[in-house]
């Protein structure tokens, strides 16, 4: 009985520190501390107008709205599903079609969250397939398979065109692959997924704005695009 009962406040104790830790704050090896969504949160805050519509997948909403105060297209909370559908379909939209896309809905800034620096998992890269057929179930135009290669989803040389010429692609490796060099010793090497990226991509209509100290966020820009050339 003594045994049981030291058993249980054993596990009530590590589950309520557990329980109690801000997932926005994430612990690392030896407790090392990544506070990248705050540092993100506050740039944000701080380095934007106050009408500035931020855009990400809808797991982000509410901290962007009660930590950065700012506006934002989806949330925890969103009960029509062609808002989520439609912030699905433009990341997984070429670049241009994604700037017209979020241009239509005067979104001035993008946000989405890398774990290939650190070999943070929950990312978006790795959300991006419910992304895709969330976005596919309302516009036909999307389709799970043109992102697969070999039934899987790729990131690296074997990755399928629409994936490589994706806007989440894009805004999540963009100036990545010679920062990768640095800190792992390998050109491109994504850390979450354990491969060499397909390539190093370049950004024409969206421009990097911030990114946090560990590249666990990225804060992109929307440039504003002279009408001839949309």
């Amino acid at each position: 009985m003594v045994a049981g009962l030291a058993c249980f406040m054993f596990h009530s104790t590590d589950r309520a520190e557990l329980y109690s830790s801000p997932s926005i704050v994430l612990q690392g090896p030896a407790g090392y501390m990544f506070d990248d969504y705050r540092e993100t949160f506050q740039w944000i805050n701080r380095n934007t107008p106050e009408d500035a519509k931020v855009a990400s997948w809808w797991d982000y909403g509410y901290q962007t709205t009660a930590m950065a105060n700012r506006t934002v297209l989806v949330d925890n909370n969103t009960w029509n599903n062609t808002h989520i559908a439609t912030v699905g379909k433009a990341m997984a939209s070429p670049e241009k079609a994604a700037w017209k896309i979020y241009k239509d809905l005067d979104v001035t800034h993008v946000l989405v969250v890398f774990g290939g620096q650190i070999g943070y998992s929950s990312d978006d890269i790795n959300k991006f397939l419910w992304m895709v057929r969330i976005g596919g179930g309302v516009f036909p135009e999307i389709r799970e398979k043109d992102y697969l290669s070999g039934g899987t989803l790729s990131v690296s040389a074997a990755a399928a065109p629409a994936m490589r010429n994706s806007l989440m692609y894009k805004l999540s490796y963009h100036g990545f692959a010679d920062n990768a060099k640095t800190t792992s010793g390998q050109w491109g090497y994504d850390r979450a997924r354990k491969v060499q990226i397909a390539y190093d991509p370049k950004l024409e209509y969206f421009e990097e704005a911030f990114t946090s100290k560990h590249w666990m966020l990225r804060v992109y820009r929307l440039k504003d695009v002279p009408p001839n050339e949309i």
